[in-house]
């Protein structure tokens, strides 16, 4: 973090956002300035099947040398889903993306409690939308609150390109959800953050974690533009280092999910929040409170 030289006369405030300004500014195009706390580490990493299970399309899903591989072919795509449902909590996983052309193709994470309440669920998401080959990857953020199948989908998206190519190499995804603040994160850089402010904008009901992938042609490539095509199919995700904890459903009120910030409490620290910007500044390629054709009415936390 840049040094800050105060002066007794600075209004303090001032001085706050000067640190920031700082800090977001002495970054450099190659990615985001470090946050200075990595949430993973202090989770451990727990083997596929000691979190989860097959939900759907078994003969699409293999397991071997610590790593999860499902697939998309013409007959099926394939999902899996955790042993347990919780109430707030941290829950990662490090992917890898297909290459090449993937129109129409969805490779998530992400949690859910459609099953428990169908047409009127919750849902926090991590979803990365197929592409074509002229262009990049598009990761989609968005929370559902009571609110699927009813004809008033209010979806609460934000969307980014990485600054990583997210096909070579496995990085790592996360949401923190507290029941105050909901964080998304991209290798420990935290993309996004979600408060609470009221019961009305912000999932409470118990969740389970889920993954998936499958086909989306009618709206996850450039609002359907591209369609999935199974001339290159199978279109492959792969998942390892699950990282899943924190409080069950029905679990003691002592429970405390896992601090965002190196503190311990609260929520993000001020270099935390420089880097979000900076991500925010250079990433961010659709957000719901700034798109003029939503109805602002149904989004009051905007």
């Amino acid at each position: 973090m840049p040094s800050l030289f105060c002066l007794p006369s600075m209004a303090p405030i001032f001085c706050f956002f000067l640190g920031l300004f700082l800090i977001v500014s002495s970054s450099n195009a190659q990615g985001p300035p470090s946050p200075g706390f990595s949430p993973s580490s202090r989770v451990s990493t727990v083997t596929f099947d000691q979190g989860f299970r097959n939900l759907w399309g078994p003969q699409h899903q293999k397991l071997g040398q610590g790593s999860l591989t499902i697939w998309l072919d013409k007959s099926s795509g394939s999902g899996f889903k955790s042993l347990r449902s919780y109430q707030s909590g941290y829950f990662g996983t490090a992917m890898k993306l297909h290459p090449g052309y993937t129109a129409g193709v969805i490779t998530s994470f992400y949690l859910s409690n459609n099953e428990e309440h169908p047409g009127n669920h919750d849902e926090i998401d991590i979803e990365f939308l197929g592409t074509t080959p002229d262009k990049p990857y598009t990761l989609q953020t968005n929370v559902y609150i009571r609110g699927s199948g009813d004809r008033n989908i209010i979806g609460r998206e934000m969307k980014f390109h990485m600054w990583f190519d997210p096909t070579k190499d496995y990085h790592n995804y996360a949401i923190l959800w507290n029941p105050s603040e909901i964080i998304f994160f991209v290798d420990d850089v935290p993309i996004r953050s979600y408060s609470k402010k009221s019961d009305a904008t912000f999932p409470t009901r118990p969740m389970w974690v889920y993954g998936s992938i499958w086909d989306a042609s009618s709206w996850a490539t450039e609002n359907g533009r591209y369609k999935a095509d199974y001339n290159f199919q199978p279109f492959v995700g792969r998942y390892t280092k699950f990282r899943v904890t924190g409080c069950p459903a029905n679990g003691p009120a002592s429970c405390r999910p896992l601090s965002a910030s190196p503190s311990g409490f609260g929520s993000l620290s001020l270099q935390q929040v420089s880097a979000m910007l900076w991500v925010q500044r250079n990433y961010l390629v659709y957000d719901y409170c700034h798109d003029p054709k939503r109805d602002h009415t149904q989004i009051p936390e905007c």
